[in-house]
Formats: structure tokens, C-alpha cells, sequence
């Protein structure tokens, strides 16, 4: 059963420790190849910063991670940024942090905390998404039905809703899996049986996250 966040549109947030500046974004991937070309874009777009790390997940099970110090003492960077993306249940997604040195050493937890915060406030300047399960379906119900269908689908939380009007009434429906057989009853029982379900099919569902 799924139920993860993705990220719909990018975040950035910067943090300031010891005069170092910590530039982090967190952004959408689908595939290790475009992680790589958007880590080769902001290393060059951030050529005269002293480390560009960085860590991304991939997969429905986050089955892909990589991580990279670059050139900051092992386990100090890459590996907390990585964190943030698993403890917060982020998937196909990359968080790069950017530092510029600012002539004081922060020591390994002052790195790690740096790394670490700087991570988790992308991610809050983000607009996430929630993927669970989701349903995908078309419902055909007469005009004198379609108050009730209307009524039910709000008390459901539906929606993801497209409307056709010829004959009769023709709705293209995405909901969250585990609502359907609780939505259908309704529906059964408010038509008599006379509502048809058709072209049935497993999707993920994604709302936004407030």
C-alpha cells in the first residue's frame, strides 16, 4: 500500500552558521539520469562554492539512494541530508546543499546540524504531494440521479471529478482506493443499482499537502 509525498513544485531555504552559508533545494526527479543532470546544473551554476552535497531517493520503496560529502569529513553531509528525505517520507526526490565557507570550522556536529537543517527548511519552502492508492473509474447515472451522486461525492472527499452531459450523465472519477467500496454502496443504494461503473483501473492518487 503506498503512502508517501513527492514534490510538486520545488523548494529552497538558506541558513547561515558561522558566517558559512548553507543554500539547500529540494527538487522533483523521476530517473537517476535526470538526478544527475540537475546535480551537474547546479554545481555549475554554483562553480565557486566549496562543497555541493547532496543526497536522492527514487522508487515507490526509495529502493535507489545515493548520497555525496563532497569533500566534507564522512558522514557529515550527504548522509544527514539523506535522512531528512527518509524520516520525512519523501520519495523521487533530490536535496542539494550548496556552502560557502565563511573562515570558521564548524565541527562534525556543527556540520551535521548545519546539513541537516538547512535540508528540513527546503523541504517546508516546498509544496509536497501525498501519494496513496488510488482509484480511477467512469460512473454513468441519469440527470434525475445526479443530485444524490453530487451529495455523496462531497460527503466522500471526491474531488478529482470530470462531467459529461449527453443522455445521460457521464463521470470520469479519480478517488483514494480504500474510499470506493464505501463510495459504490452509496451510490448503489441511492440509484437502485442503476448507476454503471466501468473502465476500473488502479492509479496513484496525489493531493496537495496543506
Amino acid at each position: 500500500m503506498k503512502n508517501f509525498f513527492v514534490v510538486d513544485e520545488m523548494g529552497e531555504a538558506t541558513v547561515i552558521e558561522k558566517k558559512s552559508r548553507f543554500i539547500a533545494k529540494i527538487i522533483p526527479i523521476e530517473t537517476e539520469e535526470d538526478a544527475i543532470s540537475r546535480i551537474e546544473q547546479l554545481k555549475k551554476q554554483y562553480w565557486d562554492a566549496r562543497h555541493n552535497c547532496y543526497a536522492y531517493v527514487l522508487g515507490d520503496n526509495n529502493e535507489h539512494q545515493r548520497f555525496s560529502d563532497d569533500g566534507e569529513p564522512q558522514g557529515t553531509a550527504g548522509k544527514p541530508i539523506l535522512d531528512v528525505l527518509l524520516t520525512k517520507n519523501i520519495h523521487n526526490a533530490l536535496i542539494l546543499v550548496t556552502r560557502y565557507f565563511g573562515g570558521t570550522l564548524l565541527g562534525t556536529g556543527g556540520l551535521i546540524r548545519a546539513y541537516t537543517k538547512s535540508s528540513v527548511e527546503s523541504v517546508a519552502a516546498a509544496q509536497l504531494l501525498s501519494v496513496c492508492d488510488g482509484v480511477k473509474f467512469d460512473l454513468q447515472v441519469d440527470y434525475n440521479s445526479i443530485g444524490k451522486i453530487k451529495y455523496i461525492m462531497v460527503q466522500c472527499g471526491i474531488v478529482d471529478v470530470d462531467e459529461e452531459y449527453t443522455s445521460d450523465v457521464l463521470l470520469h472519477i479519480t478517488m483514494k482506493e480504500q474510499d470506493f467500496e464505501k463510495f459504490k454502496k452509496q451510490v448503489d443504494e441511492a440509484t437502485s443499482a442503476q448507476a454503471v461503473f466501468s473502465n476500473i483501473e488502479k492509479v496513484d492518487y496525489r493531493e496537495k499537502v496543506d
